[in-house]
């Protein structure tokens, strides 16, 4: 696929994979992505995934045919984008390797070399020419591992974004963007708020054409929304004042409760509202989800004098996350003595900027008269 004149994409698509990174569900699959900027000097950009290694040197002859790259990039070492980088350099024994100093110590790690020999390190604001082409580098240490670099094509303005701006599905997923890249960023990158407030800092004063990620499709067309929702979601700012409601039900009476709160909700005209039953959804889109909205209603059960495992997870997830800057409800069902309410306030109690609202509802093993009039000015409260 051509990118720009000079620049091709070589990755390749997992339609096969179930879980990324071991827990995060892929229905639509995972790309791979990986480039070549074919000048006078020719680069591929970071390798693919071991289950791929033959693809993306077919890949890769395609377009160079019996040439030999100058350069690999490596922009970041997880092993879905380095995996394949010993049998690139057995291939093209005369190209060099260029990356960040941390980043050869990773790759000895992972693959037991670090090309001493045929490496070249380089450091934020150093460059390359490839003739016409000229690489630079941005450092962009903890977005989100330790040695990640990007890459800036300053002649064509395409910038080389490894983890950053990527989603989750395959290249060709017909499917809108912003969905999978906010539960992406949030799963992957949302606990970097801070390193990625810099990064955002540093590519602002470049002029960007195209955005080429490690993970889903190039972005050409609405750039600058791609990168504010990127500075939304480092600020950890919600992007809808809708409500985010999280629950647990043991026996029903707490998914009665939820219910009833989404009736009086949608009556109050407050109607962009997502409802996650934690035992049954996919953790990482309920995650997303607390991330997305102003109003997080937390319901849940006590359950061995603490609350309910799914519950417990889910905010541990939100925690591991900076999860802050959002108004919580809380509403809690116990038999004898409820104490969920207070768990979850406790769990939450040193995340920043956490307003509970009023009232905590308590449900007494199901719904009474007094918890009605209670779920009415919750929403209320919620729909301000």
């Amino acid at each position: 696929m051509e990118i720009t004149n000079d620049i091709y994409y070589i990755g390749v698509n997992d339609y096969a994979l179930d879980l990324f990174e071991g827990q995060y569900i892929v229905p639509n699959g995972m790309a791979y992505n990986s480039y070549i900027i074919y000048d006078e000097k020719i680069a591929v950009m970071d390798t693919v995934d071991a289950k791929f290694t033959l693809d993306w040197l077919s890949n890769i002859k395609k377009v160079i045919n019996d040439k030999s790259p100058d350069y690999l990039i490596v922009q970041h070492v997880e092993p879905d984008h380095s995996a394949s980088i010993n049998d690139f350099m057995k291939t093209y024994p005369e190209t060099k390797i260029v990356s960040s100093a941390k980043a050869f110590d990773i790759i000895k790690n992972f693959f037991g070399e670090s090309y001493i020999n045929r490496r070249m390190i380089v450091k934020e604001g150093e460059s390359i020419g490839l003739g016409k082409h000229v690489l630079n580098f941005v450092s962009a240490p903890m977005v989100h591992w330790p040695e990640v670099i990007l890459t800036y094509d300053s002649y064509d303005k395409v910038l080389f974004s490894a983890d950053s701006f990527g989603k989750f599905g395959s290249i060709d997923a017909n499917e809108p963007w912003t969905p999978e890249a906010r539960r992406y960023y949030v799963g992957i990158v949302g606990k970097y708020g801070a390193q990625v407030q810099i990064l955002l800092k540093k590519i602002s004063k470049l002029k960007i054409k195209k955005i080429c990620p490690l993970h889903g499709p190039v972005i050409s067309e609405n750039i600058d929304e791609c990168i504010s929702l990127y500075n939304n979601w480092s600020l950890y700012e919600p992007e809808s004042k809708g409500v985010c409601i999280a629950y647990t039900s043991v026996y029903g009476d707490t998914k009665k409760v939820v219910n009833m709160l989404a009736q009086k909700l949608k009556a109050n005209k407050c109607e962009d509202i997502a409802i996650n039953d934690l035992a049954r959804c996919d953790l990482s889109s309920a995650i997303a989800d607390a991330f997305k909205y102003e109003n997080i209603v937390l319901a849940t059960t006590t359950y061995n004098a603490d609350i309910f495992p799914f519950m417990k997870t889910f905010i541990n997830g939100l925690l591991e996350r900076n999860f802050q800057k959002r108004k919580v409800a809380l509403i809690e069902n116990g038999s004898w003595a409820p104490l969920a309410a207070k768990v979850m306030e406790n769990m939450l109690a040193n995340s920043k900027d956490i307003i509970f609202i009023n009232p905590v509802i308590t449900i007494d093993s199901s719904i009474k008269e007094e918890n009605k009039k209670q779920i009415e000015i919750l929403a209320n409260e919620l729909c301000k």
